[in-house]
């Protein structure tokens, strides 16, 4: 994940911002509590959004507390105490992050991401056992992706979307054995979809200039035109592609037997979807700024 799962802060009650703060200091503890301190570096706000879901589906009750952090040494944040949720985060934050600096470093021969990959290895071999498997899948979609992507042949957004909706799906399900495990299926499917397609999106121009695989501009730059020609003509159908599964995000949501925490995840999924896309189409009083 890219760090496209956000709320939308101008929609966003007080209170609910600071919950979201809470499960996003907690996460950082968590991280470096069963994984180590300098991991904490790669924290995610994708992975904040995904303890946030897992756990407003268990019973029984939060515990807080306020600590001061090297970031914040003058104020103590409210932090949400660890739990199973931030831990299975902390460590899908951290897989995620060593495969991606796995790929920049095959893509781009970037010395950094080979030598940060291989420090954030040591610290994968502290990984309890019960999640190796989910590491090794993990793993093996992602490769999946990389194949297809190299197969000049495939001309299909959704074909190639498929493999990191899968995996998405997978982290969102694999730690529930109940009856939720099909619905967060579908709401990690159509999110990877979504997070895909707009990564690309977000990577289009760049890309293009550097001659990179970018999966919109194989799939419907078929005459080649340039970017600021091609952006446009493009842009529609990605909207609607992009709207899409962020529609089925929210159907696959409100399916969700959520316990807490019910207003801020509507928030991340119906608004912060929504405007992170106009960030990135540079819509609105987005218009005349960078994408972040």
């Amino acid at each position: 994940m890219f760090g496209y799962v956000t709320p939308y802060k101008m929609e966003l009650k007080i209170k609910d911002y600071e919950k979201f703060k809470a499960y996003y200091c907690g996460l950082c503890r968590s991280i470096k509590h069963n994984i180590g301190n300098i991991p904490r570096i790669f924290l995610n706000y994708d992975m904040t959004f995904l303890a946030i879901l897992l756990d407003s589906l268990e019973d029984g009750r939060q515990i807080y507390t306020k600590k001061r952090c090297v970031l914040h040494p003058m104020k103590k944040k409210i932090i949400l105490k660890d739990n199973t949720s931030l831990k299975y985060a902390a460590f899908c934050n951290i897989s995620l992050t060593y495969f991606k600096l796995l790929d920049d470093t095959n893509d781009d021969m970037s010395i950094k991401s080979k030598i940060l990959s291989s420090y954030l290895r040591s610290y994968l071999s502290s990984m309890p056992e019960d999640f190796k498997k989910n590491f090794q899948i993990i793993n093996d979609k992602l490769q999946n992706l990389y194949k297809l992507e190299k197969n000049l042949e495939n001309r299909s957004i959704d074909l190639l979307a498929h493999p990191f909706g899968e995996l998405t799906g997978f982290i969102l399900s694999s730690s529930k054995k109940d009856t939720v495990k099909n619905d967060l299926y579908f709401l990690g499917y159509n999110l990877g979809k979504w997070i895909y397609i707009i990564d690309a999106l977000d990577d289009l121009n760049t890309d293009m200039s550097h001659g990179k695989f970018n999966a919109i501009n194989h799939c419907f730059n078929s005459e080649n035109l340039h970017f600021e020609e091609f952006s446009k003509r493009i842009e529609t159908r990605i909207d609607f592609i992009l709207g899409t599964c962020a529609a089925q995000c929210m159907n696959a949501f409100k399916a969700l037997p959520v316990k807490r925490n019910e207003e801020l995840l509507y928030n991340i999924i119906q608004y912060g979807l929504l405007d992170k896309m106009d960030k990135v189409f540079r819509r609105g009083v987005y218009k005349d700024e960078k994408s972040i």
